[in-house]
């Protein structure tokens, strides 16, 4: 990996934080986009999506409530299909190692919403200078920078120097640590799943999880097609919920 595909991936981790409109954000946030993203840098975005897929379905229950951030997908997803494609490893070893990445992240997060909350005071200055013209600095000027600084930087270095040594890594790796990496590869899966049954198996929500499996089982649906069933669903359960109920 050459030094200059390493700053675009820590360009991505910062478009996904720090977004020129929230639309780009969110685009860019889940692990599925992020590892895509960084599989077109690296000149396969096709693993770079499964990988990235692959580490979507255990953030499917993730929920981000008041500024927390459990856990960072992005930077999941990202470190995933980077040590995948340059270091090698399959997909399972990947989500192994990624996903504790994901969990160092949110230090990230946290401190970027903290110095952030600096910014605001000089927004405020200006205003009350009438300094109308100055705003974009703190608006935009400096929570880029600081952005690249705490997330653009860190996320490039880990991946440049993270990519290239994995496979060495791996090689000293004797065989039962890879055993271990392997048996969490396989528990990962096991713990996305639990995370979202455990959103979904609640009482209003338990007919539609049935109904789910039934079609799936019974008539073989794809996951296509049970998507759209239940985004119909999801609308006429919506449209016949009494307004206060919602």
């Amino acid at each position: 990996m050459s030094l200059f595909q390493a700053f675009l991936c820590g360009i991505v981790y910062l478009a996904g934080g720090f977004g020129i409109t929230e639309a780009i954000g969110w685009a860019v946030s889940p692990a599925l986009s992020s590892g895509f993203l960084v599989g077109c840098i690296l000149g396969d975005p096709l693993k770079g999506a499964m990988v990235g897929g692959s580490i979507n379905l255990l953030f499917l229950g993730l929920v981000s409530a008041g500024g927390s951030m459990p856990s960072d997908q992005k930077i999941a997803g990202i470190m995933g299909a980077a040590m995948a494609i340059t270091g090698g490893l399959t997909t399972e070893q990947a989500i192994a190692l990624a996903v504790p990445i994901g969990l160092i992240g949110t230090v990230t997060w946290t401190t970027r919403l903290t110095v952030n909350s600096v910014f605001v005071r000089l927004h405020e200055r200006l205003i009350d200078e009438h300094k109308y013209n100055l705003l974009w600095i703190p608006q935009l000027l400096l929570p880029a920078l600081l952005g690249f600084l705490i997330a653009g930087v860190p996320c490039m270095l880990a991946v440049y120097f993270g990519a290239n040594y994995i496979q060495g890594l791996m090689d000293i790796m004797s065989g039962k640590v890879l055993t271990i990496i392997n048996i969490i590869a396989g528990l990962m899966p096991t713990v996305g799943i639990a995370i979202t049954l455990s959103f979904l198996f609640k009482g209003e929500f338990r007919p539609f999880l049935f109904l789910g499996f039934i079609l799936a089982v019974k008539f073989g649906m794809d996951l296509l097609t049970l998507g759209l069933i239940g985004l119909c669903l999801a609308v006429i359960y919506v449209a016949l919920k009494p307004r206060e109920a919602r």
